[in-house]
């Protein structure tokens, strides 16, 4: 059962149903439905953001991907909307990155928090990453003007791929960077073990990309492909000294994992920002100042905390992005 860290309003316990994760959304088409979506109904008012209700009368809909750090940032960008006077339909739980990213190119949807790399790479057809986040971000930008879609300032949150290791490991060999991964594997081959996701480890962006970037020749028995969820554990325990995460997730703050430096920039750059069809951001630009300084505090070390919160401590993503939002004054509860 869902641990919450307040008693909820009636009306949040309706909206809980409809932020449910894709699996269990097809169970609960019927009562929210991914056409309509429900209404966000947190009783909020102006912190510092939303002063003078800027989209009063707007009528917006919030849209996001299914996984743990979209549904927070779309609950977030709909209490942010909400303060500054908007009534907000709840899209978020989409399955799959393509959905959410339609209902904003349609108009199906009017906002949204997208990840530049996801954009660049998978909705633009780029194969090379811009080294330098804000290039990269300005290249997006640019690029789906065409296609209607308004991106706004990024955050400084990048929910990219790493490599992780426990502090036992740590201490013991004193890797920082990658290209501290590559010296080990050369001075000492069977210290460098790797735990990755089988999608990862055939990826030209993944495993076999990182190798050569860095100048590293695995032996393929060094090597395990797991399930995400299991990286962690394995990782946290020893088993692997390396593993692959994302450099997000809440599980590595609360398993106290060590991040290694992509020294030589060679993942690329995810970083989250608002994306707005561009008619509704023409007849709302308030909508920028809105989102604005909310988007300007988003960062990894504020990612893994709350992403903790759902994945480590089972809260909800709702709540815990309105006690976020609260917290930081953004927003206040009547």
């Amino acid at each position: 059962m869902t641990r919450l860290t307040r008693p909820e309003r009636p009306a949040r316990l309706a909206r809980r149903v409809c932020a449910l994760p894709a699996a269990a959304l097809l169970t609960a088409a019927a009562g929210c439905g991914l056409t309509s979506g429900s209404p966000m109904v947190d009783d909020v008012e102006p912190g510092s953001v939303g002063r003078g209700r800027p989209l009063e009368g707007a009528h917006l809909t919030v849209t996001s991907k299914e996984f743990t750090e979209q549904l927070i940032l779309g609950a977030i960008m709909g209490i942010a909307f909400q303060a500054a006077g908007a009534e907000v339909v709840d899209r978020t739980g989409i399955q799959g990155s393509v959905g959410s990213r339609e209902a904003v190119v349609k108009g199906e949807a009017d906002a949204g928090y997208e990840y530049t790399g996801t954009a660049w790479i998978t909705y633009q057809g780029n194969s090379r990453p811009i080294p330098d986040p804000r290039e990269q971000w300005e290249a997006v930008r640019d690029a789906d003007a065409k296609n209607g879609v308004v991106w706004l300032e990024p955050s400084a949150l990048n929910n990219t791929y790493a490599l992780a290791m426990n502090q036992a490991n740590y201490e013991k060999y004193r890797t920082r960077t990658l290209s501290d991964v590559a010296a080990l594997a050369k001075s000492d081959p069977g210290a460098v073990t790797l735990c990755v996701e089988g999608e990862f480890a055939n990826r030209a962006d993944g495993l076999p990309g990182m190798e050569k970037a860095y100048g590293m020749e695995l032996p393929a028995g060094n090597v395990t492909q797991m399930d995400t969820g299991i990286i962690y554990t394995q990782t946290a325990k020893g088993a692997c000294t390396f593993g692959e995460v994302f450099t997000t997730d809440g599980r590595i703050k609360s398993m106290n994992l060590v991040v290694l430096e992509d020294d030589k920039k060679f993942f690329p750059n995810y970083n989250a920002a608002p994306t707005v069809n561009a008619d509704t951001f023409e007849k709302w630009p308030a909508i920028a100042d809105v989102l604005r300084p909310v988007t300007a505090r988003l960062d990894n070390d504020v990612a893994q905390t709350l992403n903790a919160k759902v994945d480590v401590d089972g809260e909800d993503p709702h709540e815990v992005a309105l006690d976020w939002m609260v917290r930081e004054g953004f927003v206040k509860e009547k």
